[in-house]
């Protein structure tokens, strides 16, 4: 996610300076057509398109965002249960003998947030994941089709084992398992987001009808424009271009890239607000590199 109060120049330039190249060309090609064989287009039909494909476009950035912050807010929920479970476990288990459950309920939690990051990236496990499991733990999670599942689903186990050896009792153990719930619906809600796209009329007839309307631009433009009409048309056909990289950015919360959400830095949140909780040292939260950009 892009944090940095002020663009930078050179990112911007590497996102258009190709469709910004191509549509001023255009726009020369029929400027020197115009002057060499005159020819006559009414502007009316251009603007009225215009007017339709700007709420077009307007109401489909406003759909991508909505993906954008419904996962934002997911991402909220998941830091908020992993804080409730970490308490939980400090506060139910006070037995010095359950010292290193807790610590093992604590851990997994942090290595489930971090596997679930990697699913919803479509990238392998790291070690921020394969280090917080025990050598047999992480054979059986690794085994499982959803991996973030299986860590919580041993996370289950742990905290029976506890009402079982008598740590917790069964309100208690009910109390952490609504939690562990919370936490499987947060997930539930990111997965559905990841694997259900935009319709496909949402994502290709955008597309199809700003690059028409580009076409059209200098055409309807030409005649009262003249000399000015490359740069007039490049100017308007850009800002449409502009919104519909916006919606293509914002429609894919989860994927790994600078306009999506800052998962790495999310969980390192939970990983230092959780080992806290429980008297360990914690690592230092991120921030941006050197570029305004928090993964």
């Amino acid at each position: 996610m892009i944090v940095s109060k002020v663009p930078s120049p050179s990112r911007v330039v590497r996102a258009i300076w190709k469709p910004l190249t191509v549509l001023f060309v255009w726009d020369v090609i029929v400027t020197i057509t115009y002057y060499v064989l005159p020819f006559s287009a009414p502007e009316l039909p251009v603007t009225l398109f215009g007017t339709v494909l700007g709420l077009f476009l307007g109401f489909r950035s406003n759909s991508a965002y909505q993906r954008w912050w419904e996962g934002r807010g997911l991402w909220g929920l998941m830091i908020n249960a992993s804080r409730n479970i970490a308490r939980a476990a400090r506060n139910f288990m006070p037995d010095p003998e359950a010292t290193e459950l807790k610590r093992q309920i604590v851990y997994r939690q942090i290595a489930y947030v971090n596997a679930l990051r990697c699913q919803l990236r479509r990238l392998p496990q790291d070690e921020e994941v394969l280090r917080l499991l025990p050598k047999h733990e992480k054979d059986l999670a690794l085994q499982r089709v959803n991996v973030a599942n299986g860590i919580l689903d041993g996370t289950g186990r742990r905290i029976d084992e506890a009402r079982r050896n008598g740590w917790i009792d069964t309100i208690q153990q009910a109390q952490m398992e609504a939690v562990l719930v919370d936490i499987a619906n947060s997930q539930g809600g990111m997965e559905r987001l990841k694997n259900t796209p935009l319709p496909f009329q949402y994502r290709f007839l955008p597309m199809l009808f700003t690059h028409l309307f580009c076409v059209l631009l200098p055409i309807g433009l030409v005649e009262t424009l003249q000399f000015a009409t490359p740069l007039g048309s490049t100017i308007a056909g850009l800002m449409f271009l502009a919104v519909l990289t916006i919606g293509d950015d914002l429609v894919d919360p989860f994927a790994n890239d600078i306009h999506d959400l800052p998962l790495n830095a999310m969980c390192r949140t939970i990983e230092i607000d959780l080992l806290q909780a429980i008297g360990e040292k914690a690592p230092e939260a991120l921030g941006p590199d050197k570029h305004g950009i928090l993964w």
